[in-house]
Protein backbone atom coordinates (compact mmCIF):
# COMPACT_ATOMS: atom_id res chain seq x y z
CA UNK A 1 0.00 0.00 0.00
CA UNK A 2 1.57 3.25 -0.80
CA UNK A 3 1.37 6.07 1.62
CA UNK A 4 -0.09 8.31 -1.27
CA UNK A 5 -2.89 6.50 -1.38
CA UNK A 6 -3.94 5.75 1.83
CA UNK A 7 -8.06 5.14 2.26
CA UNK A 8 -10.41 7.38 3.92
CA UNK A 9 -10.59 6.29 7.66
CA UNK A 10 -14.33 7.10 7.50
CA UNK A 11 -15.13 5.55 4.30
CA UNK A 12 -13.46 2.62 4.86
CA UNK A 13 -14.77 2.26 8.63
CA UNK A 14 -18.41 2.46 6.85
CA UNK A 15 -17.49 0.27 4.21
CA UNK A 16 -16.64 -2.62 6.50
CA UNK A 17 -20.15 -2.01 8.76
CA UNK A 18 -21.94 -3.09 5.67
CA UNK A 19 -19.29 -5.71 5.64
CA UNK A 20 -17.60 -4.94 2.14
CA UNK A 21 -15.10 -7.74 2.12
CA UNK A 22 -12.98 -5.65 -0.35
CA UNK A 23 -13.06 -2.80 2.20
CA UNK A 24 -12.15 -5.28 5.42
CA UNK A 25 -9.36 -6.62 3.31
CA UNK A 26 -7.73 -3.36 2.84
CA UNK A 27 -8.73 -2.45 6.62
CA UNK A 28 -6.68 -5.42 7.75
CA UNK A 29 -3.72 -4.60 5.25
CA UNK A 30 -3.97 -1.30 7.06
CA UNK A 31 -3.69 -2.53 10.61
CA UNK A 32 -0.73 -4.76 9.23
CA UNK A 33 1.65 -2.14 8.36
CA UNK A 34 3.39 -0.17 10.74
CA UNK A 35 5.06 2.65 8.53
CA UNK A 36 4.06 5.83 10.89
CA UNK A 37 1.69 7.67 8.15
CA UNK A 38 -0.17 4.48 7.44
CA UNK A 39 -0.39 3.81 11.18
CA UNK A 40 -1.92 7.33 11.79
CA UNK A 41 -4.30 6.59 9.48
CA UNK A 42 -5.49 2.91 11.11
CA UNK A 43 -5.87 4.02 14.23
CA UNK A 44 -8.10 7.18 12.85
CA UNK A 45 -10.21 4.17 11.20
CA UNK A 46 -10.46 2.17 14.52
CA UNK A 47 -11.17 5.10 16.40
CA UNK A 48 -14.36 5.60 13.77
CA UNK A 49 -15.57 1.61 14.13
CA UNK A 50 -19.12 2.18 16.04
CA UNK A 51 -18.52 1.81 19.80
CA UNK A 52 -21.86 0.07 20.22
CA UNK A 53 -20.16 -2.64 17.74
CA UNK A 54 -16.74 -2.89 19.34
CA UNK A 55 -17.80 -3.07 23.65
CA UNK A 56 -21.23 -5.27 23.20
CA UNK A 57 -22.25 -6.74 19.63
CA UNK A 58 -21.07 -10.49 18.29
CA UNK A 59 -19.27 -12.97 19.47
CA UNK A 60 -15.58 -13.27 19.60
CA UNK A 61 -14.73 -16.78 20.44
CA UNK A 62 -11.06 -17.92 20.96
CA UNK A 63 -10.06 -21.92 19.68
CA UNK A 64 -6.90 -23.10 21.15
CA UNK A 65 -5.71 -26.61 21.80
CA UNK A 66 -2.10 -29.11 21.37
CA UNK A 67 -0.74 -29.52 17.66
CA UNK A 68 -2.98 -32.24 15.80
CA UNK A 69 -6.23 -31.67 18.27
CA UNK A 70 -8.44 -30.87 15.01
CA UNK A 71 -8.82 -27.29 15.57
CA UNK A 72 -8.95 -26.41 12.15
CA UNK A 73 -11.33 -28.90 10.98
CA UNK A 74 -13.69 -27.98 14.72
CA UNK A 75 -13.36 -24.37 12.80
CA UNK A 76 -14.67 -25.61 9.61
CA UNK A 77 -17.78 -27.83 11.11
CA UNK A 78 -18.58 -24.47 13.44
CA UNK A 79 -18.95 -22.75 10.00
CA UNK A 80 -21.22 -25.00 8.77
CA UNK A 81 -23.57 -24.60 11.99
CA UNK A 82 -23.11 -20.86 12.25
CA UNK A 83 -23.94 -20.25 8.92
CA UNK A 84 -27.31 -22.74 8.90
CA UNK A 85 -28.25 -20.46 11.77
CA UNK A 86 -28.10 -17.40 9.17
CA UNK A 87 -24.66 -15.73 11.55
CA UNK A 88 -22.18 -14.34 9.62
CA UNK A 89 -18.49 -15.45 10.31
CA UNK A 90 -14.77 -13.69 10.21
CA UNK A 91 -11.68 -15.87 10.76
CA UNK A 92 -8.54 -14.74 12.13
CA UNK A 93 -6.25 -18.08 11.68
CA UNK A 94 -2.91 -17.67 13.54
CA UNK A 95 -0.51 -20.11 11.79
CA UNK A 96 3.42 -20.69 12.37
CA UNK A 97 5.55 -17.89 10.96
CA UNK A 98 8.05 -18.80 8.05
CA UNK A 99 11.66 -18.74 9.03
CA UNK A 100 12.51 -16.76 5.38
CA UNK A 101 9.46 -14.68 4.69
CA UNK A 102 7.99 -13.91 8.18
CA UNK A 103 4.45 -14.87 6.76
CA UNK A 104 2.28 -17.73 7.84
CA UNK A 105 3.24 -20.96 6.74
CA UNK A 106 -0.28 -22.08 6.46
CA UNK A 107 -1.72 -19.26 4.47
CA UNK A 108 -3.14 -21.38 1.95
CA UNK A 109 -4.03 -24.40 3.44
CA UNK A 110 -7.39 -26.00 3.05
CA UNK A 111 -9.18 -25.98 6.53
CA UNK A 112 -11.33 -23.23 6.18
CA UNK A 113 -12.46 -23.89 2.63
CA UNK A 114 -15.51 -25.19 3.13
CA UNK A 115 -16.55 -21.74 3.57
CA UNK A 116 -14.45 -19.46 1.47
CA UNK A 117 -17.04 -19.36 -1.22
CA UNK A 118 -19.53 -18.03 1.10
CA UNK A 119 -19.79 -14.00 1.34
CA UNK A 120 -20.86 -14.11 4.63
CA UNK A 121 -17.89 -16.20 6.07
CA UNK A 122 -14.14 -14.21 5.64
CA UNK A 123 -11.05 -16.20 6.75
CA UNK A 124 -7.98 -14.28 7.57
CA UNK A 125 -4.73 -16.23 8.09
CA UNK A 126 -1.50 -14.34 9.71
CA UNK A 127 1.55 -15.36 11.31
CA UNK A 128 2.37 -15.33 15.04
CA UNK A 129 5.88 -13.86 14.54
CA UNK A 130 7.58 -15.84 16.84
CA UNK A 131 5.66 -14.18 20.06
CA UNK A 132 5.01 -16.11 23.33
CA UNK A 133 1.14 -16.64 23.88
CA UNK A 134 0.21 -18.48 20.72
CA UNK A 135 -1.16 -14.64 18.85
CA UNK A 136 0.47 -12.07 16.62
CA UNK A 137 0.22 -8.25 17.75
CA UNK A 138 -1.77 -7.56 15.30
CA UNK A 139 -4.84 -9.91 16.19
CA UNK A 140 -6.68 -7.38 18.84
CA UNK A 141 -6.42 -4.32 16.08
CA UNK A 142 -7.68 -7.13 13.88
CA UNK A 143 -10.32 -8.45 16.11
CA UNK A 144 -12.05 -5.10 16.53
CA UNK A 145 -12.07 -4.08 12.61
CA UNK A 146 -14.09 -8.05 12.37
CA UNK A 147 -16.20 -7.23 15.25
CA UNK A 148 -17.53 -4.53 13.71
CA UNK A 149 -18.55 -6.42 10.09
CA UNK A 150 -18.92 -10.11 11.69
CA UNK A 151 -21.99 -11.42 14.32
CA UNK A 152 -18.63 -14.83 15.14
CA UNK A 153 -15.54 -13.78 15.48
CA UNK A 154 -13.17 -16.77 15.66
CA UNK A 155 -9.53 -16.58 16.66
CA UNK A 156 -7.80 -19.95 16.12
CA UNK A 157 -4.28 -20.18 17.59
CA UNK A 158 -1.15 -21.82 15.79
CA UNK A 159 -1.00 -24.41 19.21
CA UNK A 160 -1.47 -24.14 22.95
CA UNK A 161 1.90 -24.86 25.01
CA UNK A 162 2.19 -23.62 28.74
CA UNK A 163 2.90 -20.03 28.16
CA UNK A 164 0.83 -19.96 25.07
CA UNK A 165 -2.80 -19.02 27.21
CA UNK A 166 -2.82 -15.39 25.48
CA UNK A 167 -5.93 -15.89 23.78
CA UNK A 168 -8.04 -16.01 26.87
CA UNK A 169 -6.75 -12.38 26.74
CA UNK A 170 -8.57 -12.09 23.84
CA UNK A 171 -11.63 -13.86 23.37
CA UNK A 172 -14.78 -13.70 24.95
CA UNK A 173 -14.87 -17.34 25.08
CA UNK A 174 -12.01 -19.50 24.79
CA UNK A 175 -12.74 -23.08 23.95
CA UNK A 176 -10.28 -25.80 24.10
CA UNK A 177 -9.92 -28.56 21.66
CA UNK A 178 -8.30 -31.87 23.06
CA UNK A 179 -6.62 -34.61 21.38
CA UNK A 180 -7.94 -37.95 22.45
CA UNK A 181 -4.91 -40.41 24.20
CA UNK A 182 -2.15 -37.68 23.93
CA UNK A 183 -1.64 -37.25 27.65
CA UNK A 184 -1.25 -33.37 26.68
CA UNK A 185 -4.44 -32.63 28.10
CA UNK A 186 -3.80 -33.73 31.65
CA UNK A 187 0.00 -32.28 30.90
CA UNK A 188 -2.05 -28.51 30.45
CA UNK A 189 -4.52 -29.59 33.57
CA UNK A 190 -0.98 -29.63 35.83
CA UNK A 191 0.69 -26.04 34.22
CA UNK A 192 -2.94 -24.64 34.80
CA UNK A 193 -3.61 -24.21 31.83
CA UNK A 194 -7.11 -25.68 32.52
CA UNK A 195 -8.12 -23.15 34.10
CA UNK A 196 -8.15 -21.08 31.33
CA UNK A 197 -10.86 -22.06 28.74
CA UNK A 198 -14.84 -21.66 29.41
CA UNK A 199 -15.45 -24.82 26.98
CA UNK A 200 -13.48 -27.83 26.42
CA UNK A 201 -14.42 -30.12 23.86
CA UNK A 202 -12.93 -33.79 22.82
CA UNK A 203 -12.59 -33.57 19.27
CA UNK A 204 -12.28 -37.58 17.56
CA UNK A 205 -14.67 -39.04 19.55
CA UNK A 206 -14.75 -41.26 16.56
CA UNK A 207 -12.20 -42.88 17.32
CA UNK A 208 -13.45 -44.71 20.36
CA UNK A 209 -12.50 -45.69 23.68
CA UNK A 210 -9.82 -43.21 23.56
CA UNK A 211 -11.47 -40.30 22.95
CA UNK A 212 -14.10 -41.62 25.79
CA UNK A 213 -11.03 -41.85 28.38
CA UNK A 214 -9.94 -38.73 28.07
CA UNK A 215 -13.40 -37.09 27.54
CA UNK A 216 -13.50 -39.07 31.52
CA UNK A 217 -10.34 -38.01 32.61
CA UNK A 218 -11.18 -34.27 32.11
CA UNK A 219 -14.54 -34.57 33.56
CA UNK A 220 -12.99 -35.95 36.74
CA UNK A 221 -9.95 -33.41 36.63
CA UNK A 222 -12.56 -30.60 36.90
CA UNK A 223 -15.46 -32.11 38.49
CA UNK A 224 -16.82 -29.25 40.56
CA UNK A 225 -19.50 -27.00 41.43
CA UNK A 226 -18.84 -23.38 40.26
CA UNK A 227 -19.63 -21.14 43.65
CA UNK A 228 -21.58 -18.05 42.83
CA UNK A 229 -21.96 -15.84 39.70
CA UNK A 230 -19.01 -18.22 38.43
CA UNK A 231 -19.29 -20.29 35.09
CA UNK A 232 -18.23 -23.79 35.42
CA UNK A 233 -16.64 -25.06 32.33
CA UNK A 234 -18.00 -27.97 30.74
CA UNK A 235 -16.69 -30.89 29.02
CA UNK A 236 -17.94 -31.72 25.72
CA UNK A 237 -17.50 -34.82 23.20
CA UNK A 238 -17.68 -34.42 19.02
CA UNK A 239 -16.22 -35.81 15.54
CA UNK A 240 -15.28 -32.75 13.32
CA UNK A 241 -15.01 -35.91 10.45
CA UNK A 242 -18.38 -36.73 11.29
CA UNK A 243 -20.41 -33.47 12.26
CA UNK A 244 -21.18 -34.96 15.44
CA UNK A 245 -21.44 -32.56 18.84
CA UNK A 246 -21.28 -29.53 16.51
CA UNK A 247 -24.74 -28.07 17.16
CA UNK A 248 -24.06 -29.13 21.24
CA UNK A 249 -20.98 -26.72 20.85
CA UNK A 250 -22.07 -23.87 19.23
CA UNK A 251 -25.32 -23.74 21.45
CA UNK A 252 -22.45 -24.49 24.03
CA UNK A 253 -20.23 -21.15 23.36
CA UNK A 254 -23.32 -19.30 22.86
CA UNK A 255 -24.99 -20.06 26.22
CA UNK A 256 -21.08 -18.73 27.76
CA UNK A 257 -21.86 -15.65 25.75
CA UNK A 258 -25.70 -14.48 27.22
CA UNK A 259 -24.05 -15.86 30.46
CA UNK A 260 -21.68 -12.73 30.06
CA UNK A 261 -24.26 -10.52 29.16
CA UNK A 262 -26.25 -11.50 32.01
CA UNK A 263 -23.34 -11.01 34.84
CA UNK A 264 -22.79 -7.22 33.07
CA UNK A 265 -19.05 -8.80 32.32
CA UNK A 266 -19.17 -8.92 27.89
CA UNK A 267 -18.09 -4.89 27.51
CA UNK A 268 -15.90 -5.05 30.78
CA UNK A 269 -14.34 -8.09 29.00
CA UNK A 270 -13.69 -6.56 26.22
CA UNK A 271 -11.89 -3.04 27.53
CA UNK A 272 -9.55 -5.80 29.48
CA UNK A 273 -8.80 -7.04 26.41
CA UNK A 274 -7.71 -3.78 24.87
CA UNK A 275 -5.88 -2.98 28.17
CA UNK A 276 -3.92 -6.01 27.96
CA UNK A 277 -2.97 -5.60 24.70
CA UNK A 278 -1.01 -2.01 25.21
CA UNK A 279 0.16 -2.95 28.52
CA UNK A 280 1.64 -5.60 26.94
CA UNK A 281 2.98 -3.54 23.46
CA UNK A 282 4.54 -1.33 26.41
CA UNK A 283 6.09 -3.97 28.03
CA UNK A 284 7.48 -5.51 25.15
CA UNK A 285 8.77 -1.70 23.56
CA UNK A 286 10.20 -0.23 27.08
CA UNK A 287 10.18 -3.49 29.48
CA UNK A 288 8.98 -3.54 33.13
CA UNK A 289 11.19 0.04 34.09
CA UNK A 290 9.03 1.80 31.35
CA UNK A 291 5.83 0.69 32.52
CA UNK A 292 6.59 1.72 35.87
CA UNK A 293 7.29 4.74 35.05
CA UNK A 294 3.83 5.61 33.32
CA UNK A 295 2.62 4.84 36.80
CA UNK A 296 3.03 0.57 37.05
CA UNK A 297 0.61 -1.95 35.45
CA UNK A 298 -2.34 -1.24 37.88
CA UNK A 299 -2.36 2.29 37.43
CA UNK A 300 -1.84 1.75 33.72
CA UNK A 301 -4.91 -0.84 33.84
CA UNK A 302 -7.06 1.34 35.84
CA UNK A 303 -7.31 3.89 33.39
CA UNK A 304 -7.01 2.00 30.32
CA UNK A 305 -10.13 -0.35 31.43
CA UNK A 306 -11.75 3.19 31.63
CA UNK A 307 -11.03 4.27 28.33
CA UNK A 308 -12.89 3.53 24.87
CA UNK A 309 -11.01 4.34 21.22
CA UNK A 310 -8.21 2.93 19.20
CA UNK A 311 -5.99 1.24 21.06
CA UNK A 312 -3.10 2.64 18.74
CA UNK A 313 -4.10 6.33 20.05
CA UNK A 314 -3.89 4.82 23.71
CA UNK A 315 -0.64 3.05 22.77
CA UNK A 316 1.11 6.05 20.92
CA UNK A 317 -0.09 8.82 23.54
CA UNK A 318 1.36 6.36 26.63
CA UNK A 319 4.47 5.97 24.32
CA UNK A 320 4.76 9.66 23.68
CA UNK A 321 4.57 10.56 27.21
CA UNK A 322 7.20 8.15 28.34
CA UNK A 323 9.40 9.49 25.68
CA UNK A 324 8.82 13.16 26.64
CA UNK A 325 9.46 12.35 30.14
CA UNK A 326 12.78 10.90 28.96
CA UNK A 327 14.38 13.59 26.92
CA UNK A 328 12.59 16.27 29.54
CA UNK A 329 15.48 13.90 32.57
CA UNK A 330 17.82 14.16 29.86
CA UNK A 331 18.26 18.05 30.06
Amino acid sequence: MAVGELPDPAALAAAVTVPDRAALAQALNLLDDKRPPVRRCAARFLALLPAAKLNGAGHLIGITGPPGAGKSSLTSALIRVWRQRNLSVGILAVDPSSPISGGALLGDRLRMQAGSADSQVFVRSLACRGEYGGLSAEVWPMSLAMLAAFDIVLIETVGVGQREIDISKMSDTTCFVAQPASGDSIQFLKAGIMEVPHVLVVNKEDIGAAARRTLSDLRNALRKTAAGDQWAAPVLSASAAQGTGIEALADTLDRHRAWLVEHGQLGTRRQRFQAEWIVKRLREEFGRFGVDQLGGEGALFDVLTRQHGSPFDHYDGLRDRLLAQWRKDEL
